[in-house]
């Protein structure tokens, strides 16, 4: 597309398949020629917003910034959808170069990676800043750093190297207690009590492996069954936090010895829920407050009268004033006029009663 922030891909095939193979945050697709042309490699990262969408030519999505076309009618098209443009792709099938092995598909080199380079400064940060360090936890994102921290009641600002070096303590007391340890076994023990890392493999695992999608905001049941299956991250009651790269990390308990300073805790509160038993509330326009017109109220006696037109204490602003005419022999009459200071001023502070 016009506003695409990818490389032009130069690929051109009337018929061609596409296969994908993924490693940690990375997806490589292959597009392969069904003739002798060669084919052609690309690499994409997603960032918050990146995803696949198979849909009709002739209704693209928005941002729809990369589109392959299918070879039938009416035609379909597959696009790489990224609204925020925060993903991206390149060309050639190798890999982004400092990251790590993935927590899915090669799990043990995952781990022996993380546990032989605990003195890596990565490790003087705080664990839920160091999950997100691709480098050493290839496909752990926002979300899935808070679950797996809750679900083992870790402090998110507890210090990395800490919580990682009690795990290199506990593999060596297994490899002496049992030294022939089988497959089978491990996988047992993973399940029943489950580390750190081993969480880094189980829970995204979920994710992927669910028998209804998770990962569909355009459709409300699915993205519903995924805010079901959160049990930390945006889940009303637990706290959240900044870390020191502008990330909101969600947690349950104390936030730990690390947490930023100057920072408080929020809480995310549930939506109130309407009841419809409950009246809704009467509002008083400004026309209801006004008095009654004049033609509304009681008549005033003589007194009354006199008594309303007199000056009244303690009103310095917009007070009226009162003058009286000059005493008339038959009948006696009491004429009052009333101005205002700005009509006064404006007419030369004449005498009152003239026009």
């Amino acid at each position: 597309s016009a506003v695409g922030r990818g490389p032009e891909v130069p690929f051109c095939s009337e018929a061609y398949r596409i296969s994908a193979t993924s490693r940690g945050k990375e997806l490589r697709l292959t597009l392969a020629p069904l003739g002798p042309a060669a084919t052609q490699d690309l690499v994409f990262r997603f960032g918050m917003s990146g995803s696949f969408r198979l849909c009709p030519a002739t209704q693209l999505p928005r941002h729809a910034h990369l589109r392959f076309l299918t070879h039938e009618s009416p035609q379909r098209a597959l696009c790489f959808i990224d609204a925020r443009r925060f993903g991206s792709w390149r060309l050639g099938d190798t890999w982004q170069p400092g990251r790590g092995p993935c927590v899915l598909s090669e799990y043990q080199a995952f781990r022996e990676n993380v546990l032989k380079n605990l003195d890596d400064k990565a490790f003087d940060k705080p664990i839920c800043e160091a999950l997100l360090n691709q480098k050493f936890f290839n496909g752990i994102g926002n979300y899935l750093r808070a679950e797996i921290l809750y679900r083992l009641k870790i402090p998110p600002f507890e210090k990395a190297r800490t919580v990682l070096e009690a795990l290199k303590d506990q593999d060596q007391a297994r490899r002496k207690k049992n030294p022939s340890l089988t497959l089978s076994k491990k996988l047992k023990l993973m399940r029943e009590n489950p580390d750190l890392l081993e969480l880094c493999h189980t829970v995204p695992m979920e994710v992927i492996t669910t028998e209804k999608k998770l990962f569909d905001p355009d459709h409300s049941d699915n993205y519903a069954a995924f805010k079901n299956w959160l049990r930390c991250y945006l889940v009303p009651g637990m706290s959240s936090l900044r870390d020191r790269n502008g990330r909101t990390i969600w947690f349950q308990g104390e936030p730990g010895p690390m947490a930023p300073k100057g920072q408080m805790p929020r809480k995310k509160r549930a939506p109130l829920k309407a009841d419809p038993e409950t009246l809704t509330p009467k509002v008083t326009t400004r026309a209801s407050k006004q008095r009654p017109k004049a033609a509304a109220k009681p008549l005033k006696s003589a007194k009354e009268e006199e008594g309303a037109d007199r000056p009244r204490k303690g009103r310095a602003h917009g007070r009226r004033k009162v003058t009286t005419a000059p005493v008339l022999s038959e009948p006696e009459v009491l004429v009052t006029a009333r101005r205002s200071r700005r009509t006064s001023a404006r007419r030369g502070g004449g005498e009152a009663g003239s026009p």
